[in-house]
């Protein structure tokens, strides 16, 4: 699998002012380079960015050169542009279809509403690709982003989750991965801009891969699927700005992040109908073999066998998964690090069949 980088937002504008307040509000999000012309954009840009912010401080007679130029160049292409402006200055723009911005980000900037204009433009563009996918992995796509949707809201107000909500994603998640399809259920998700949900979609895949790979029968299945989807609903309480990132935190919003899991579990007993073996895996994700872990410290033959399959995969999937600013890290990078530095902490002998099917499908 190649990793599944950070989302890079470039951001041109010749106000210097500007554009770092624009970077500044986007970066606890995503990764940001910012530049005061398309030429040194072009001559300093290393990797093609997820989106293009432009403002329209850059000089009225190159605004509309500047989009045209975006859209047209070949190392860009496809890639979206949002502008920033003052509202109902739109017609002296002469925007033609060529020169139309994908978004439009009005002024006075902010940030909550920027960077959900910037995420519905980079969902939409990837959810419009799932159309082209096999059945299965449509279907497991489609209902799982519709179902993570109103889990948020579930969470949000206090309401039941049924567990046959969750049985909907399971059921074609399982097909998917039994028909080998598990590589356009991963590459689907690259891109999108809920970090949450994808990051649910990637473990509730590779947890069922890894629980097929070992030869578990179907009930395992669904139970690992199902908690690959839930294990971090209590993340939905926390806000996106610390939810995005899992470095450089101050103790408070680190504490925060950590109670993700008691908040998970304290919802899904409540709140919900779904087996033991869920609320299980979803409390133990964050356990380690050697009592480092946490909520409970638990060690040992303390933590359940499904549960340790959890936390490998979720630690390799937030290891190959870009987060904000910080860069993934490819498969073989991601799984030495498991044996080597966190030995100590994950199943052993679990991390081994898990490595060995990893590089068996060339994730």
């Amino acid at each position: 699998m190649s990793q599944h980088d950070a989302i890079t937002i470039a951001v041109i504008d010749c106000d210097g002012g500007q554009r770092q307040k624009i970077a500044l509000a986007l970066r606890p999000y995503y990764r940001v380079f910012d530049f005061p012309d398309l030429e040194t954009a072009f001559g300093t840009m290393r990797q093609r960015p997820s989106l293009v912010v432009v403002d329209e401080a850059v000089r009225s007679g190159q605004r509309r050169d500047l989009i045209r130029t975006l859209k047209e160049e070949p190392s860009l292409a496809g890639v979206p542009v949002a502008l920033c402006k003052t509202p109902g200055r739109t017609a002296e723009y002469g925007i033609t279809i060529e020169t139309a911005p994908d978004a439009t980000i009005e002024k006075p900037i902010r940030r909550k509403a920027m960077v959900a204009t910037i995420s519905a433009v980079l969902n939409g563009k990837v959810e419009a690709g799932w159309d082209a996918l096999p059945k299965a992995s449509r279907q497991t796509l489609r209902e799982s982003l519709k179902a993570f949707g109103t889990f948020a809201g579930l969470v949000a107000g206090g309401e039941f989750l049924k567990f046959g909500s969750l049985d909907a994603i399971c059921a074609p998640l399982i097909e998917a991965v039994g028909q080998s399809e598990h590589k356009h259920i991963l590459d689907g998700l690259k891109g999108h801009d809920n970090i949450t949900y994808v990051h649910s979609l990637r473990v509730a895949t590779l947890l069922s891969l890894f629980g097929h790979g070992i030869g578990l029968k179907e009930e395992s299945l669904v139970i690992l699927s199902a908690a690959g989807m839930v294990h971090d609903l209590g993340k939905l309480e926390i806000p996106a700005e610390y939810r995005n990132r899992d470095d450089d935190l101050d103790d408070e919003h680190l504490a925060a992040m950590r109670g993700h899991v008691d908040s998970t579990i304290a919802y899904l007993k409540k709140h919900s109908d779904v087996p033991k073996g869920v609320v299980i895996i979803a409390g133990q994700h964050h356990e380690r073999i050697d009592g480092s872990g946490y909520p409970k410290g638990l060690k040992g033959s303390e933590i359940n066998d499904l549960a340790r399959m959890g936390a490998i995969v979720d630690v390799f999937a937030g290891l190959t998964e870009g987060r904000g600013s910080r860069a993934a890290l490819s498969s073989e990078k991601a799984l030495a690090r498991m044996t080597e530095e966190m030995a100590a902490g994950l199943d052993t002998r679990l991390v081994g069949l898990f490595r060995q099917i990893v590089l068996d499908n060339a994730l």
